[in-house]
């Protein structure tokens, strides 16, 4: 079953389907009127504040189109292969309040697809690529704990190419964000 941000179910019949498989999203318009669904939600909440309430809808709706402009670029999770678009997540390279305009903000080429746990890693920093695809692992991360997430910890990883602008912003990301050095008492 599919929820909204409240945890009820978002479909006005529960036991409706997509694609006759019981609570499965299949498709971008399907995953848009879950988005719009839960939107309006939000704006009819009376316990949340007005602004609060704009707030809300603004993120969601541009989370929404950012997740559309990076998917005309990646297809999949870079690590794990997940392909499916409701368990991926669109990660900004260069986080949305570090970016100096909508534009970037929305730029496909900021993100990659991830799934939740890589997503994660990514987004404290305790993994990121090399221009080339060279996945890199921070030092400051418990090797066990990224092996039990999936991550290769024993090979050297190539996730593939990246396009220019993608290695724009992942060039931030490395240093900005990626966890490069040791930390006191690591």
């Amino acid at each position: 079953m599919i929820a909204n941000w409240k945890g009820q179910p978002w479909w006005p019949d529960s036991n409706k389907t997509v694609s006759g498989i019981p609570g499965a999203v299949e498709s971008i318009p399907a995953i848009l009127k879950w988005e719009d669904q839960i939107a309006q939600q939000i704006a009819t909440e009376a316990q949340i504040p007005e602004t609060e309430r704009e707030a809300l809808i603004i993120a969601r709706r541009g989370q929404g189109v950012f997740k559309r402009n990076v998917q005309r670029i990646e297809e999949r999770c870079r690590i794990t292969g997940g392909d499916r678009a409701e368990h991926l997540i669109a990660s900004h390279c260069k986080p949305w309040r570090d970016c100096e305009s909508n534009e970037e903000r929305l730029d496909g080429e900021n993100g990659l697809l991830l799934t939740p746990t890589v997503d994660h890693l990514f987004d404290r920093g305790f993994i990121s690529f090399e221009n080339d695809g060279t996945l890199l692992l921070s030092p400051v991360a418990h090797s066990e704990s990224l092996r039990r997430m999936g991550i290769p910890v024993d090979q050297v990883r190539n996730v593939g190419g990246f396009t220019e602008g993608q290695k724009r912003y992942l060039e931030y990301h490395r240093e900005s964000l990626f966890l490069a050095a040791r930390l006191p008492g690591n």
